[in-house]
């Protein structure tokens, strides 16, 4: 992540290789102004520089600042007042994305709120981010590092002090999600997402337990065996628990982490399965919120499971038909072996529930079905009316997409085994609610959140701080909603 610092000197006299400021559209006929700097505005009336969000220019500054270059982004609103924290954001970060290979910039946001100037170095923080672990090029070609150094050029540091710490927080938290996402499946299996998780907390008050497959089968884990065993490298599931002394609240979470999924014996489509190395990030979202928990020092006890595993036609694969013995008891037969994702979830979810938290949150790239009813940009929340809504309640906070989604009881009936006591699928209509419904069944009354990112986990085109490959979308909002709890049981 990005080295993230404060500066009170006048906008002109910030030293840095860019300075990234606001710019925001005219009025009918007039040109786009940049707030608090009438030179600037000046100086690009001839440009006809458009200010929708996310629009960006970048010139020469000349004798306007120190800095080497200015870079100026469109924030879609006239007034600064009305662009939201997520705008500003999305448009910072979309300004820091296009600085890859620059080693500092500055961004200010002149009129601004401390909560606005929050945002806005947030998402350039976010947006500051490049994969470059596989790449091998040298002199011109040679990839392009994120951006170094960002420096938030405010009148007042005090106001905004918290928020930069915070916001690096954010940033690490989200980087741990994407190096996992964009890591290539032949080097993020099973196991060595179970060391990647040790790694990542071994200097934070968590421990960690992993089960490995023949611990798994004797747990009765029958879910997370079953689709693990088509596959040469056997599943794993971790469990993180950070407990502070002073926690009054608990809440447990629960990631799908298919490491790779090629649908098993019911095979994908070859077009697009490469995209599948992306199916472990609910894993991967509720290990980072979990690190981020513990970094900040949230006073709320913590209990986290990685269900992990790697979905493969192998000789040993589970068939459809086979029925299957699930943590809780309840049987299930598998008649859809690309519908991987329930079964390991659910003997996680198992396991989450009986620790008797205050709340369980589940995070996975589950169904198709939520992409076509919500598309690439949107989340899924279903669950119980308490989960829903604190789940819904943080991401207003966050400013991440997220949408309420019903369970229709009739759909429940499509789920009843014909020779056992469920079965994995249900019909097409409705299939990410399905998949829900059968994860209720696996939760029994504590009050739970079963979030769907199949849409926004990876992204095939950039927008603001996002780029191609693993988002992060949704791990804010998991991190938002522990510190709620927290927040609520403080009072």
């Amino acid at each position: 992540m990005p080295t993230l610092t404060l500066s009170d000197a006048p906008l002109r006299d910030v030293t840095a290789d860019v300075l990234v400021l606001p710019l925001l559209p005219g009025g009918e006929n007039a040109p786009s102004t940049v707030p608090g700097s009438p030179a600037i505005t000046e100086a690009i009336a001839g440009l006809d520089a458009s200010a929708g969000r996310g629009d960006l220019h970048r010139i020469p500054s000349f004798s306007l600042a120190s800095a080497s270059s200015l870079l100026l982004v469109g924030t879609g609103e006239q007034d600064l007042a009305d662009a939201s924290l997520e705008d500003l954001r999305l448009a910072f970060g979309a300004a820091a994305r296009s600085l890859a290979g620059v080693s500092h910039a500055a961004i200010a946001l002149p009129g601004g709120t401390a909560q606005q100037q929050a945002a806005a170095l947030e998402g350039a923080a976010l947006g500051a981010y490049a994969f470059t672990a596989h790449k091998t090029g040298t002199g011109s070609s040679a990839p392009r590092s994120a951006l170094g150094e960002i420096t938030l050029v405010t009148e007042d540091p005090a106001a905004v002090e918290a928020a930069v710490s915070r916001a690096g927080v954010l940033a690490d938290a989200l980087t741990i999600v994407r190096d996992l996402v964009n890591t290539p499946p032949n080097l993020l299996y099973p196991a060595e997402f179970a060391r990647r998780a040790e790694e990542l907390v071994a200097d934070l008050p968590i421990t960690v337990t992993v089960l490995d497959e023949q611990q798994l089968a004797e747990g009765g884990y029958g879910g997370i065996v079953g689709v693990g065993q088509g596959s040469t490298r056997p599943p794993r599931l971790v469990r993180l628990d950070y407990a502070p002394a002073a926690a009054r609240r608990s809440v447990a979470l629960v990631g799908k982490g298919i490491t790779f999924d090629t649908g098993g014996i019911s095979l994908k489509p070859a077009a697009g399965m490469d995209d599948m190395t992306s199916d472990m990030t609910g894993a991967a979202t509720v290990l980072a919120a979990t690190v981020a928990a513990a970094t900040l020092g949230l006073e709320v006890r913590v209990t986290t499971y990685l269900a992990l595993a790697e979905n493969m036609p192998g000789g040993g694969a589970q068939r459809p038909g086979d029925v299957v013995t699930m943590r809780n008891g309840k049987t299930v037969e598998v008649l859809n072996t690309d519908a991987e994702g329930r079964m390991v979830m659910a003997d996680a979810l198992v396991d989450a529930v009986a620790d008797e938290p205050d709340l369980v949150m589940d995070v996975a790239t589950l169904t198709g079905a939520a992409v076509v009813a919500l598309g690439k940009r949107t989340a899924g929340v279903m669950g119980t009316a308490a989960g829903r809504d604190a789940v819904m309640s943080a991401a207003e906070t966050t400013g991440e997409p997220f949408w309420p989604l019903p369970f229709p009881a009739e759909l429940r009936a499509d789920l009843t085994g014909r020779v056992a006591d469920l079965r994995n699928i249900g019909e097409r209509p409705g299939g990410a609610l399905s998949a829900g419904i059968f994860l209720a069944e696996f939760v029994g009354e504590t009050p739970w959140a079963h979030l769907d990112i199949a849409g926004p986990g990876y992204a095939s085109a950039p927008l603001g701080y996002m780029g191609k490959g693993g988002t992060g979308m949704s791990t804010r909002t998991v991190l938002q909603v522990l510190e709620d709890v927290a927040s609520a049981a403080a009072e």
